[in-house]
């Protein structure tokens, strides 16, 4: 991560950017209004990575009772690999932890090994599966869960 990278939560502002970085991302993208609604929502944090004033990813989570799913996390292609989106893991889990989750889940691809080998650094552990969860292309996904 690079020194000026910052985590936080985010704004209005940011919205263009988190969205570009979501459509370039997946193939079945968020719309801007799902994004919008997250940042009102209390059961929901949507956190940035900025790097100077750019927007370099961001994570959604969504928060219940005691349990918490990390909903959403894309790093801006340009900026992969420098850490990012360890930070911004990293900030999603204190958000979760100060908010009182026992626990984390989610969902990525099981083509996805990059990903999924950042949320096992982190403590993330396969808990099963969701055949063909993702249609485009279609394929499951791991389902990993953390104890906070």
């Amino acid at each position: 991560m690079s020194a000026a990278t910052e985590v936080r939560r985010a704004r209005r502002g940011d919205l263009p950017a988190i969205v570009e970085i979501e459509e370039a991302t997946f193939s079945e993208a968020w719309t801007p209004e799902t994004f919008a609604s997250g940042l009102e929502r209390d059961d929901m944090a949507v956190l940035v990575a900025t790097e100077g004033e750019v927007v370099a990813g961001y994570a959604v989570v969504v928060i219940g009772d005691g349990e918490a799913e990390l909903a959403n996390l894309a790093v801006s292609t340009a900026r992969r690999g420098r850490g990012i989106g360890e930070a911004l893991l990293e900030g999603a889990l204190e958000v979760l932890r100060d908010r009182g989750a026992s626990c984390a889940y989610l969902a990525v691809r099981a083509s996805n090994e990059r990903a999924a080998r950042l949320y096992r650094r982190h403590g993330f552990r396969e808990i099963g599966t969701h055949a063909g969860y993702y249609a485009r292309p279609r394929e499951d996904a791991l389902v990993l869960a953390l104890d906070l």
